[in-house]
């Protein structure tokens, strides 16, 4: 009997070892996993915010273009600083009132009102596997989104605006208007509670830009001569279409980034397929933009207008921004064909209402953004048509009323626009004090 059990016992622990080892290989293999999707999802948040990043370059060289030589310094100056302060903003108060987690104060409105803070130098692995990607890049992401709706309001803003009351409108912005609204979606809050659906934020960002946009525009006014005493629309051309069209190009590839990378998840073959499909249907529909705006102004106007085409590939681009994911490509550029239609009426329908967008922002972001917030429904079946539009009203009107206040403080306060023989003679000399094209300036 004792030697039985001798025997015994040994091959016992001979069965059990390779049980032991394939469980602990399985462990490995899951942890392994979990480290993969982990290192993939932060790569695919650090690769799409260089992208975002890079459409600041777009906005930069789009104003540039679209705005007369004697402002270009200014709207290059604005679009530096405004990126400087939202980066500032939104690490200092943004990212935290729009992600509070456990800290909300008042749930489903504001969160916690403290600065970002990052992993720890070295994190070990084992802790990297209990969330689904990095802190840092999960902010680096989401900060250029934030920097985005900063830089639609500029362009429409343009050649009347002083520098530094438009940069503490941005520090508000971007610190805390955009954090609250978009915390209502993406944080958590009661409108993704309610159903509403905005995968990239054709509303969240584009809309709201474009209802902070609206709203200066009209506490500024119109640009002394665009709209003379009869009421007909005095076109004012921009000084660089080739610089316009550059922007615009750099903003088209820079938005694959934008809905691409909003599929925040890289760890499996569905996410792959999944970020292609939406790399597709984002082309296509600013492809589908470009035309119908194109083929558009030809028969409206007889002659094609650059600059319509070019808003009509970016409108294109917000109207699919909403949902990159569900839709066919045929549905895609029917989306985006529809956002190009509407730049055309909308831009027109402005100057009636005497609302002068410099860079036509307001029809690219806010309408166009409404479009593709509307339409979500149709594609995607868990939308519904009624929380789609109760979603974009309660946003837009948010920012639009908080906004417009605020314009109207800084008008009242420190004074917002510049005065009438620096707008005449430009903001660079009057505000700035150099030009950027000095060897073409007038003796």
């Amino acid at each position: 009997m004792m030697k039985l059990n001798k025997i015994f016992i040994p091959a016992a622990a001979l069965v059990a070892l390779p049980q032991m080892g394939m469980a602990q290989e399985a462990a490995a293999a899951g942890e392994a996993a979990l480290h993969t999707k982990y290192i993939l999802t932060s790569l695919l948040f650090l690769m799409g915010g260089f992208l975002v990043f890079w459409m600041a370059a777009g906005f930069a060289m789009l104003e540039a273009g679209l705005v007369r030589s004697k402002n270009v310094t200014m709207q290059l100056t604005k679009n530096m600083g405004l990126f400087g302060f939202a980066a500032i903003m939104y690490w200092l108060l943004g990212f935290n009132l729009m992600y509070p987690g456990d800290g909300w104060t008042i749930t489903g409105v504001l969160g916690a009102f403290s600065p970002t803070s990052l992993e720890p130098v070295g994190l070990a692995d084992t802790e990297t596997a209990l969330d689904y990607a990095s802190v840092g890049s999960d902010f680096f992401f989401q900060l250029m989104f934030c920097a985005t709706t900063a830089s639609i309001v500029s362009g429409t803003m343009a050649e009347r605006v002083k520098l530094w009351p438009f940069l503490l409108f941005v520090v508000v912005l971007t610190g805390v208007i955009y954090p609250i609204e978009a915390s209502w979606q993406w944080g958590g809050g009661w409108l993704s509670e309610m159903g509403f659906s905005d995968f990239a934020g054709s509303t969240l960002v584009h809309a709201a830009g474009g209802f902070a946009a609206l709203a200066g525009a009209i506490v500024l006014g119109p640009r002394i001569g665009k709209y003379n005493k009869d009421g007909k629309v005095v076109p004012i051309p921009g000084s660089n279409l080739a610089l316009a069209t550059l922007g615009t190009f750099i903003l088209w590839l820079g938005w694959f980034g934008f809905n691409g990378g909003s599929q925040l998840a890289m760890g499996t073959i569905g996410d792959i397929a999944d970020i292609s499909r939406i790399f597709a249907n984002t082309n296509m529909a600013a492809a589908a933009g470009a035309v119908a705006a194109l083929i558009l102004t030809q028969v409206m106007f007889g002659k094609v207008d650059l600059t319509m085409t070019l808003n009509g590939a970016l409108a294109g681009l917000v109207s699919i921004t909403a949902e990159p994911l569900a839709p066919s490509l045929f549905q895609a550029l029917i989306i985006g064909g529809i956002g190009g239609v509407i730049v055309v009426f909308a831009v027109p329908m402005l100057d009636r209402m005497k609302i002068d967008d410099v860079v036509g922002a307001i029809p690219v972001h806010l309408i166009a953004g409404f479009w593709g917030t509307f339409i979500v429904a149709w594609t995607n079946a868990d939308a519904s048509f009624v929380t789609q539009i109760i979603g974009f009203a309660a946003i837009g009107g948010f920012v639009f009323v908080v906004s417009y206040v605020l314009f109207l403080i800084i008008k009242s306060t420190v004074g917002l626009r510049v005065g009438e023989e620096e707008e005449i003679n430009g903001l660079d000399m009057a505000e700035l004090g150099m030009e950027a094209y000095p060897e073409f300036s007038k003796g």
